[in-house]
């Protein structure tokens, strides 16, 4: 079942990627398992020779490099890497000079980590619309479901082939693409604050996964816990909010 859908989702790819016009797709490549099902999608989409995996520590574990290299070796893609410490600090550093001026003394915990994913995406397109290609996006179901994203960071695509699918869903389809056992037995760990993504969350994937297909699932806490992130991140999910009123114009006169 999940590999039909998967063959589904790649020939969904191929023709988005035709119908856009474009060249190719860049994959930010984390070394995780989401990234890594992406890149294999879009490889077997479009080829190899039109995809280009771009890694982009920020003061990372250096074990999360050697498995995107992995990653982008297993496929045969092009393997770019943008450190991105130094523009982070830097400009960690230029914001709360300014923040000073109205008495805030540093910026929140969850302010710096957020900017990491926003300097990322930034990168990626900065790629992409050089070499004419589209950005693919590797956030799953359940991460959509309870806010696990960085909104215009992680969230922001092109495109995404496994919006739709949850974590185990996209496991499945990673092991029937080939992508190294290593990869898909790896703690969720989104790389910006040394916890696990369960840790983080104080819930599992599978606990999510259980609440999306049935509204259930075996601890009331987590339950409580998986209904409250999903309300308070509903704006994520979103189009951005835009205040309209009633206008003659081109289009409605069309």
């Amino acid at each position: 079942m999940i590999e039909k859908e998967a063959e589904k989702a790649i020939k969904w790819i191929k023709e988005y990627v035709e119908r856009t016009g474009a060249k190719g797709i860049v994959v930010g490549n984390s070394g995780g398992k989401d990234s890594a099902t992406v890149l294999a999608m879009a490889t077997k989409a479009i080829g190899k020779e039109k995809v280009v995996a771009v890694s982009m520590p920020c003061y990372s574990n250096s074990n999360d490099f050697e498995d995107a290299k992995l990653v982008a070796d297993t496929f045969g893609v092009k393997f770019l890497t943008v450190d991105l410490s130094g523009c982070y600090e830097q400009m960690e550093k230029e914001i709360e000079s300014e923040l000073n001026k109205i008495e805030i003394r540093e910026l929140s915990k969850e302010a710096t980590i957020n900017i990491k994913p926003r300097l990322r995406m930034t990168t990626l397109y900065g790629i992409a619309q050089t070499l004419g290609y589209l950005v693919i996006g590797t956030g799953n179901l359940c991460e959509a479901m309870v806010g696990y994203t960085t909104k215009w960071g992680d969230s922001a695509s092109d495109f995404n082939p496994i919006g739709n699918f949850t974590v185990d869903e996209v496991l499945q389809i990673g092991k029937y693409l080939g992508v190294p056992e290593k990869i898909l037995k790896k703690a969720p760990n989104d790389g910006l604050g040394g916890q696990t993504d369960e840790e983080k969350m104080g819930v599992t994937y599978r606990q999510i996964a259980e609440m999306i297909e049935t509204g259930e699932t075996d601890d009331e806490l987590a339950k409580q816990e998986i209904l409250k992130r999903f309300q308070s991140s509903k704006h994520k999910r979103e189009p951005v909010a835009i205040y309209t009123f009633k206008r003659k114009n081109f289009l409605s006169e069309g």
